[in-house]
């Protein structure tokens, strides 16, 4: 499941719903990112996410198709959101689900290494010195790239 949102969400109740009366669920991986209050040493006022309706999700059940792909998951949920976020706010919330636990947790960590660097999503960060637009990382992208290999379920 894949929700684009700008309200914030609660980790206890998505994770919930992905294991309550589901016995053949043996792993939850799960990830939660939030606004940091720092960049680059520099103190950050707020985080302004903008995303194309429609582009965001397409490109979003692309990336939980490669996974379910890859690993035996049950489920996957990905929660993003956008708009105005202060440091402390969650932003994304990705949970995979499946009979044993390493599926559960490399899935997981393929999941959110490939929203960081293929997801649709444009970061503003607000400071005492103006707004300035997130730059992709090098580190992103080569956490990324290290799941490119084909790897059979």
């Amino acid at each position: 499941m894949i929700r684009v949102q700008e309200q914030d969400f609660d980790i206890g109740t998505e994770l919930a719903s992905l294991t309550d009366g589901k016995t053949t669920v043996g792993g939850l991986g799960c990830f939660v990112g939030l606004v940091r209050d720092m960049a680059n040493d520099e103190q950050i006022s707020s985080m302004t996410l903008e995303h194309y309706p429609g582009m965001t999700e397409k490109q979003l059940e692309a990336i939980e198709a490669k996974a379910r792909d890859r690993w035996p998951l049950q489920d996957v949920l990905i929660i993003h959101r956008y708009g105005r976020l202060e440091p402390g706010d969650r932003i994304v919330l990705v949970a995979t689900t499946s009979a044993h636990r390493e599926a559960a947790l490399e899935s997981c960590h393929f999941l959110i290494d490939w929203l960081k660097t293929k997801a649709p999503f444009w970061k503003l960060e607000a400071s005492e010195t103006g707004e300035s637009w997130v730059a992709a990382r090098d580190a992103d992208n080569e956490a990324a790239d290290r799941w490119s290999a084909d790897r059979p379920k």
